[in-house]
C-alpha cells in the first residue's frame, strides 16, 4: 500500500532520515516493521513565519517495497545507420530533441554556429576581460545555448505540455543533483551547467 503525506521539518532537521521515519510513523500510527520505505517526492521551504520550515511530500509504502525505475539512458541504442534527422541549434530545444530522436531509434545531426561549452569560455572571458565579442561565440551562441553560462535555475510554466520529470531526470543522468527531482525551485548551479551540456552532447 502507498500512501501520500505532507510532513514538515525544520531546517535543522532536513536530512534526518530516522527523524522522518518516526515523524511518519507517528501519523500514520502503524508499527514499525509496516513501513518499508519512504520516498521524498517534493520540497519546497516555507520562509513567511518567524521560523522557516521545509513542507515534504512523501510518498509511504507500507507493506510493500518500491520498484526502481530503469535508467532513461539504458533504454537508447545506437543510431549510426538510422535515418538522419537536422537540428538547428544545440540550445535546451535542440539537445533535447536530439534525445528524443535517439529515443526513437532516429539520427539527429546538430548544426550550430557557435563554439562548444568549453571553447565559450574562453570567448567569455575575452568579452569580460578585453570587451572583445565574438558574434559567433558569445553568451547567446554556442552549445547549450543561452542559458548555459546562466545560474542554472530551472523554470517553466509549461506544466502541461509534456513530461517535465523526465526532462528532469535526463539532466540528473548526465550529471545533475537528484535534488532538482523534488526541489520546488530546481537548480543546477552554473558551476555545474557546462559539464553537464558536454555530457549530453
Amino acid at each position: 500500500m502507498i500512501k501520500q503525506l505532507e510532513i514538515k521539518l525544520r531546517p535543522a532537521e532536513l536530512g534526518d532520515e530516522e527523524l522522518l521515519r518516526k515523524r511518519v510513523l507517528k501519523k500514520l500510527r502503524c508499527k514499525p516493521e509496516e513501513l518499508k520505505a519512504v520516498e521524498l517526492r517534493r520540497r519546497s521551504i516555507d520562509a513567511r513565519g518567524k521560523h522557516p520550515f521545509y513542507r515534504l511530500q512523501v510518498n509511504v509504502y507500507l507493506n510493500e517495497a518500491p520498484t526502481a525505475e530503469p535508467a532513461i539512458l539504458e533504454s537508447y541504442r545506437m543510431v549510426d545507420e538510422a535515418p538522419a534527422v537536422i537540428i538547428v541549434g544545440a540550445g535546451p530545444a535542440g539537445m533535447f530533441a536530439a534525445l528524443e530522436l535517439i529515443e526513437l531509434g532516429l539520427k539527429p545531426i546538430i548544426l550550430e554556429r557557435g563554439k562548444d561549452v568549453q571553447a565559450r569560455r574562453r570567448d567569455l572571458r575575452a568579452i569580460q576581460q578585453f570587451g572583445q565579442v565574438n558574434p559567433h561565440s558569445n553568451y547567446c551562441f554556442g552549445e547549450g545555448g543561452a542559458g548555459t553560462y546562466s545560474d542554472g535555475k530551472l523554470y517553466t510554466r509549461s506544466h502541461k505540455r509534456g513530461n517535465i520529470v523526465k526532462s528532469l531526470q535526463l539532466l540528473v543522468e548526465h550529471g545533475a543533483k537528484s535534488d532538482i527531482l523534488v526541489d520546488a525551485h530546481p537548480h543546477i548551479g552554473s558551476n555545474k551547467l557546462p559539464k553537464i551540456v558536454a555530457n549530453i552532447r
